[in-house]
């Protein structure tokens, strides 16, 4: 619980340190005065979001620490994750608010940060403001408030575990399919690749002899025309060809052999010269002969080399890399499995866990239906102690298909008058029905909530007379079982208090300033006189008050 609120410098609040029973604590002072503040600051050290805009005028910043002491389990467990440090059940928040608008937190002296505060505030505090009302007025919140009540939580979380099972294996098997198509196509691509690339029979070296003779292909008439052209040349009819030539010229040569030796060397040389020349002109010949004998060849040279070249401009390849493209491709099918066993497997345990956690969403909703019988009957008690004596709340539930939450739908139904139908809260409750009715939820959970400390922040609102008074009373009851924090501006709450604070803003040196001041009796007497008859109340106010004090110490 909270034992003790310090505050500096937050608002018109310069200094405040705050004392808190363990029971009914309840705040008053005049509209104006700094009661929003007050549970500002409390929001501050609960980890809830701040501006700078709450630091005090002139000051570079604002402090708050709560001290919480009695920590439930719950809490005490968390800290221990957080490995912070706590003695005697006791623990220190503080936030700081830089007037830069930066913001540092502390647990027990250990820096935090605001997401740990606000984890650790949800286990300390509850808060109920008139905002909180909107609760009522969200159908898709209703069935938090019957989960709570029903404590559910347990089967909640089994089910949710089981439910995101079921999602990641409908993911997996989702995958699989994706996966399985993309083998199947990838298997009738390498299949189709393989048989466009089945011509890619010839290693690199006999490539290169067919591209060499695909160019000679290509080139027949001029290698014809030379060959010719050189033939002639060497040899031809009429007789001056070079062959005749060099024949002539060694004749000439060897009749004079024997006049001059030198002479004979060079009638060897021209002798070789005419028979390697003869020899050239016998393979051009031969050339000649058999250059247009093949034409099948030809078309197949030139249909082979061109189909090549296709697939390496296809594919933006050299010979090489195509070959090996289509060996890679050959061996990549040779791997490749295809087998529907492991989809049919992730497929059967889909169904299987769908079964369970349909089974868990059926065994939720028939507790639920349950819970809601249960609710209904005893917020209808509440309601009608709380002067709503003919208020009918009917839990409304419907079932679809599977969620996170379950297989349900559930909105709170109420009947304001005898003989009408319940219909959404929404379009049938005012603004002070709507906070008894909460008050009436709060109350027929507070038994199932192991938060230790509640606040509420004028849930009086638009509700005045007996059923204020019935709204003291039920909240001083739930103040026995746990730890109660009340701001309001009727006295039939304000009697019921066990610590009762005042919240006052004056004027000092041209400055503002709230202080907070724990009352006595006669402090009591003349604040709740003040609220039932405004100020300079006469004896016969101040006398009720204390009467009406009196009286709420007597109830419980």
């Amino acid at each position: 619980m909270l034992k003790e609120l310090y505050i500096e410098n937050l608002a018109v609040i310069e200094k405040a340190v705050i004392p808190m029973s363990d029971k009914f604590n309840i705040f008053t002072g005049e509209t104006g005065a700094g009661k929003s503040i007050l549970i500002g600051g409390i929001n501050a050290v609960l980890g809830q979001r701040v501006t700078k805009d709450i630091v005090r005028s002139g000051c570079k910043k604002a402090v708050v620490t709560g001290l919480f002491t009695d920590l439930n389990q719950s809490v005490i467990d968390r800290l221990d994750e957080m490995g912070i440090s706590h003695d005697e059940n006791e623990m220190t928040v503080t936030r700081e608010i830089s007037s830069d608008g930066g913001s540092s937190a502390r647990i027990n002296f250990k820096t935090a940060s605001v997401s740990a505060l606000k984890e650790i505030g949800e286990l300390l505090v509850t808060i109920h403001g008139q905002h909180d009302n909107q609760i009522l007025l969200a159908p898709e919140r209703h069935i938090n408030v019957l989960d709570s009540f029903g404590e559910l939580e347990d089967k909640i979380e089994d089910y949710k575990n089981d439910f995101k099972k079921l999602q990641s294996l409908a993911k997996k098997l989702s995958g699989a399919k994706k996966a399985r198509l993309e083998k199947r196509d990838r298997i009738n691509y390498l299949k189709e690749l393989i048989q466009e690339l089945s011509v890619v029979d010839i290693s690199p070296e006999e490539y290169s002899e067919l591209e060499k003779e695909y160019m000679s292909i290509q080139n027949a008439n001029r290698i014809l025309k030379a060959l010719s052209a050189s033939s002639g040349l060497l040899e031809n009819d009429e007789g001056d060809g070079i062959l005749e030539m060099l024949s002539g010229c060694e004749s000439e040569m060897s009749d004079v052999i024997e006049y001059s030796k030198d002479i004979e060397g060079l009638v060897e040389r021209l002798t070789a010269a005419r028979i390697e020349l003869s020899d050239i002109n016998d393979e051009i010949v031969r050339k000649l002969d058999s250059f247009d004998n093949d034409p099948e060849r030809k078309e197949y040279v030139t249909g082979k080399y061109n189909t090549l070249v296709s697939l390496q401009k296809k594919h933006n390849c050299s010979y090489e890399q195509l070959l090996k493209l289509y060996e890679n491709s050959k061996k990549e099918l040779e791997d490749t499995e295809f087998s529907d066993d492991d989809l049919k497997k992730l497929s059967d345990e889909k169904d299987a866990l769908l079964h369970i956690v349909t089974d868990k969403a059926r065994e939720l909703s028939a507790c639920r239906k349950a819970a809601g019988e249960k609710f209904s009957c005893q917020v209808a008690e509440e309601l009608k102690y709380l002067d709503m004596p003919d208020v009918v709340i009917q839990v409304k539930q419907d079932t679809g298909k599977l969620t996170s939450g379950g297989m349900d739908r559930i909105e709170f139904l109420i009947s304001a008058n005898k003989g009408e139908e319940p219909k959404p809260i929404a379009k049938i409750a005012s603004g002070g029905e709507l906070s008894r009715i909460m008050l009436a939820l709060k109350s027929v959970i507070a038994d199932k909530d192991s938060v230790d400390t509640m606040i509420f922040d004028e849930i009086d609102t638009g509700v005045s007379g007996r059923a204020a008074q019935k709204i003291g009373i039920k909240i001083r009851k739930i103040s026995r079982k746990r730890q109660v924090i009340c701001v309001t501006h009727l006295a039939q709450l304000a009697v019921m208090a066990d610590n009762h604070l005042l919240i006052e803003k004056k004027t000092e040196n041209d400055r503002t300033a709230t202080s907070v001041t724990q009352l006595e009796m006669n402090g009591r007497i003349r604040e709740i006189a003040r609220i039932m008859g405004g100020e300079n109340p006469s004896e016969l106010i101040l006398r009720s008050a204390e009467d009406e004090i009196k009286k709420a110490a007597e109830i419980c």
